[in-house]
C-alpha cells in the first residue's frame, strides 16, 4: 500500500513536471524562436487594412471632349461579428447617452472614452447582453435609414436577410453624397459593425460611340494577404491598352482596436494616401466618329449587311480620327458585348479585291516600270498564258496604266504587276504594311496572311486582291502612306498625356515605320486614283461637291470554307479614298461585308463609294476644309 502511495504521488510530480516543462518549452518557443511571426499574428488580429484605390485617369477626345471618367461609388458592409458584440453595443450606446451633456465636445478623445468607460460597466452589469445589441440595431437603423434614404422596415429587413453571413452587403452603388452622409452617420454615433468601402465604376459619355476602339473596364478583386479590396482594370480596347498610365497607384489606410474589439484612432503615419492615374488625350475626334458611325448604320441598313468597319485616318500623323464598327455594344451596360465584341476593323480579315491593285500600281510608278500614261494592252477582257486564265468584268482593249486603275482592269493591274515580277511585288506588299501587325495600341490585333507563291494562278490573283487577307486598318494604313508621300506611318490612338491638372506632360510624334515609295511616285499614283471617282470610272458615287477625290473601289467574292469554293452571289464590298486628292487631310475606308440588298448590284461603287461620299462631305465640313473645286450650284446656295 505504501509502495502503490509513493508510486502514485511519483507519477503525479512527473505528470505536473511534464505539464509545466512543456509550458516552459512553449513559452520559450514564443518568445524567443518564433516571435517576429507571433507578433505579426497579433498585429494583423487587431489590424483592419482599408485600401484607396487610386482614381483612373480620364479619356478626352482630341478636341478635348471627355470620353469616359470614374465616379465614386460605395457600399455599406455589415460586421455581424461585430453587431452582436454587446460591449460594441454598450459603447455606441454609451456614446449616444454621454455626447448630449454639456462640454463633451470639448473633451478630448482620452477624456470621452474615460468617461465612458464606467457607462459601459454598467450597462453590461445591469442590462442583458441580447437585449443590448438588439437596442443597438434598433438605434442604427434610426440613423442609416434616413441617410440611406430608406424605410426602417426595409433597412432591417435587408440586414435580416442574410441571418447565416456574417460580413455581408447591404447598399451598393452609393454616390459620394450619400457616402458621405452615411459615414459622417457612422462616425458621429460611433455606430459598431457597420463601415463604408469605396469603389470607382467607370462612365462614358458617349456608350455606343467607338466602343471597340475606347473599351472598357471590370472590377477586380486585389489581394494583399488578408485583405482584399476592388478596383477598376482595363479589359479591352484603349482601356487595357493605356491601363498603365491611367490607373494611378493604390494607397491604404490602418486602423487598430483593442482587445474589445474598439476602434484607436490612427496616426496619421499609417495612411498612405492615393495617387491618381494620368489623363489621356486620345486622337479619336468625337464628331467624326459620330459622323461615321451615323453613315454605317444607315448603310448597313439600306444595303442589309451584317457587319461592316469605316475608319478615318490622318495622313500625315498616322492618327485614327474615327474606328467604327457595326454591329457594336453599349459601354456602360456592355450589352451584346458576347456576340458584338469583335472589332472588324482590326480583328477580321477579309480579301480586299480591286482596293489592292494600288500595290502594284504603286510599286510599278515608284520603280519607274511604268507612267500614268503607259498603254496596257488588256486582251479585250480574256488573256490565256499557259494554263492562266483571266478576265474582266468588261471588254477594254489597250488602257493606259491611269486608266486600268480607272476601270479597274484585272489584266492590266496583272500585266503591270507582271513588270515588277514576283519578288518585288511581294516585297512592296511587305512594305505597305500587310502581313504584319500595325501595333495600333488595341488588344486582339491580326495580322492577316499573304503567301508568296511561285504559282502564277496565285500571283496574279493577288494582284487584284485575291489569294491575300487583309484588316481594314492595314488597308487604310497603306493608303495613307500613298495620300502623304509614301511613308508608311504606325497608326496611332493616344495624342497625349495630360495631368490632371490639364498640363500635357507628354505629346505623341508621329512615327514612321518606313518609306515605301517616293513622294513623286506617291502623287503620280493619287492622279491615276482620281479617274476611279469620275463618270468613265468605277465610283462616280464616291465623288464629294467641292473636292476631287482620289480611291479605289473593292469587290470580292467571299469564300465558302466548307466547299472551298468562292460563292457566286456574295461578297465583300469596299472604298478608299482621300480628299483633296493633291493634298489629303484624310483618308477614309469603308468595307461593307456580305451585304443581300437586290436594290442596286453588290458593288464597291455602288454600296460602299456613297458611304464614303456622304462621311467625307461631312467630315470636310466639319475640318473647315477650303473647297479645290467649284461647287455645284445647289450645293454653293446651301
Amino acid at each position: 500500500m505504501k509502495f502503490s502511495y509513493h508510486t502514485r504521488c511519483t507519477f503525479l510530480f512527473l505528470l505536473i513536471a511534464a505539464g509545466f516543462s512543456t509550458l516552459a518549452l512553449r513559452l520559450i518557443d514564443v518568445q524567443y524562436f518564433n516571435r517576429k511571426h507571433y507578433q505579426q499574428a497579433a498585429k494583423t488580429f487587431n489590424t483592419t487594412m482599408t485600401f484607396l484605390p487610386g482614381g483612373r485617369g480620364h479619356i478626352l477626345d482630341c478636341h478635348d471632349e471627355l470620353i469616359a471618367r470614374s465616379v465614386t461609388l460605395a457600399k455599406l458592409r455589415v460586421d455581424r461579428y461585430a453587431l452582436n458584440n454587446p460591449e460594441l453595443a454598450a459603447f455606441s450606446l454609451a456614446w449616444d447617452e454621454m455626447s448630449v451633456q454639456s462640454g463633451w465636445a470639448n473633451l478630448t478623445e482620452q477624456a470621452k472614452r474615460h468617461k465612458l468607460k464606467p457607462v459601459v460597466k454598467k450597462m453590461l452589469r445591469n442590462e442583458d447582453e441580447d437585449l443590448l445589441v438588439q437596442k443597438h440595431l434598433a438605434h442604427a437603423i434610426s440613423h442609416l435609414a434616413p441617410a440611406l434614404k430608406l424605410k426602417r422596415e426595409e433597412l432591417r429587413a435587408r440586414i435580416d436577410a442574410n441571418p447565416k453571413s456574417m460580413w455581408f452587403v447591404i447598399e451598393r452603388n452609393m454616390e459620394e453624397e450619400v457616402f458621405d452622409r452615411v459615414q459622417a452617420v457612422i462616425d458621429d454615433h460611433k455606430l459598431q459593425g457597420f463601415s463604408l468601402e469605396k469603389s470607382a465604376r467607370r462612365r462614358y459619355a458617349s456608350p455606343e460611340l467607338a466602343s471597340h476602339v475606347v473599351g472598357y473596364t471590370v472590377i477586380k478583386e486585389i489581394k494583399h494577404g488578408n485583405y482584399s479590396y476592388d478596383k477598376e482594370v482595363g479589359a479591352f480596347g484603349v482601356e487595357r491598352a493605356l491601363e498603365s498610365i491611367m490607373a494611378g497607384k493604390d494607397g491604404h489606410r490602418t486602423s487598430m482596436t483593442n482587445a474589445r474589439g474598439l476602434l484607436i484612432t490612427p496616426e496619421p503615419s499609417v495612411t498612405l494616401p492615393p495617387r491618381s492615374g494620368m489623363n489621356v488625350q486620345l486622337t479619336l475626334d468625337m464628331e467624326i466618329q459620330s459622323i461615321i458611325q451615323e453613315e454605317l448604320i444607315a448603310g448597313i441598313r439600306e444595303h442589309e449587311a451584317p457587319r461592316g468597319c469605316v475608319i478615318v485616318m490622318n495622313p500625315h500623323t498616322g492618327g485614327i480620327l474615327g474606328m467604327a464598327n457595326y454591329p457594336s455594344f453599349h459601354l456602360n451596360t456592355l450589352k451584346d458585348i458576347d456576340k458584338n465584341g469583335i472589332n472588324f476593323a482590326t480583328q477580321m480579315v477579309y480579301e480586299p479585291g480591286s482596293t489592292f491593285k494600288m500595290i502594284a500600281a504603286a510599286g510599278a510608278l515608284n520603280d519607274k516600270l511604268i507612267t500614268p500614261n503607259t498603254p496596257i494592252f488588256c486582251h479585250n477582257g480574256f488573256y490565256k498564258q499557259g494554263t492562266l486564265e483571266l478576265e474582266d468584268h468588261h471588254p477594254y482593249g489597250t488602257l493606259t496604266a491611269e486608266w486600268v486603275m480607272g476601270k479597274s482592269s484585272n489584266i492590266g493591274i496583272y500585266k503591270i504587276a507582271s513588270r515588277l515580277g514576283m519578288e518585288r511585288f511581294y516585297q512592296y506588299v511587305r512594305d505597305f504594311g500587310f502581313g504584319a501587325k500595325t501595333n495600333v495600341p488595341l488588344s486582339g490585333e491580326v495580322k492577316g496572311y499573304f503567301r508568296e507563291s511561285d504559282n502564277p494562278t496565285t500571283f496574279s490573283s493577288m494582284t487584284f486582291g485575291y489569294a491575300v487577307n487583309v484588316t481594314p486598318l492595314q488597308v487604310a494604313c497603306a493608303y495613307s502612306a500613298i495620300a502623304n508621300g509614301g511613308k508608311l506611318l504606325k497608326p496611332q490612338l493616344l495624342q497625349a498625356v495630360i495631368a490632371n491638372d490639364g498640363t500635357p506632360i507628354e505629346r505623341m510624334q508621329p512615327e514612321i515605320v518606313r518609306q515605301v515609295i517616293s513622294a513623286d511616285a506617291a502623287a503620280k499614283l493619287r492622279d491615276c486614283m482620281k479617274s476611279v471617282v469620275t463618270k468613265e470610272g468605277t465610283a462616280i458615287q464616291a465623288a464629294v461637291p467641292g473636292y476631287l477625290v482620289a480611291g479605289k473601289t473593292g469587290t470580292a467574292q467571299k469564300y465558302d470554307v466548307a466547299t472551298k469554293k468562292y460563292f457566286k452571289n456574295r461578297y465583300t464590298v469596299s472604298f478608299a479614298g482621300m480628299l483633296p486628292a493633291k493634298d489629303p487631310a484624310f483618308v477614309c475606308v469603308v468595307v461593307i461585308d456580305d451585304p443581300q440588298t437586290t436594290k442596286v448590284s453588290r458593288y464597291g461603287g455602288t454600296i460602299a463609294a456613297p458611304i464614303f461620299a456622304k462621311a467625307a462631305e461631312r467630315i470636310a465640313r466639319h475640318m473647315h476644309l477650303t473647297p479645290t473645286e467649284p461647287l455645284p450650284t445647289s450645293v454653293a446656295d446651301q
